[in-house]
């Protein structure tokens, strides 16, 4: 369930980032973009740890 999570984290911040460049229908998401990172490099640390 976590490597689901992650995936579809790591989806969301790739569509955030190259997104807008490529579809200009996606909104630029600023900040919520190094979020997201954040939070799939978390996760990545707690199943490393597990």
């Amino acid at each position: 369930m976590l490597e689901l999570l992650i995936v579809v984290l790591i989806v969301l911040w790739l569509l955030g980032y190259f997104g807008p460049a490529r579809i200009p229908a996606i909104p630029r998401t600023g900040n919520l973009v190094h979020l997201l990172l954040v939070i799939i490099l978390i996760l990545i640390v707690i199943r490393v740890l597990r």
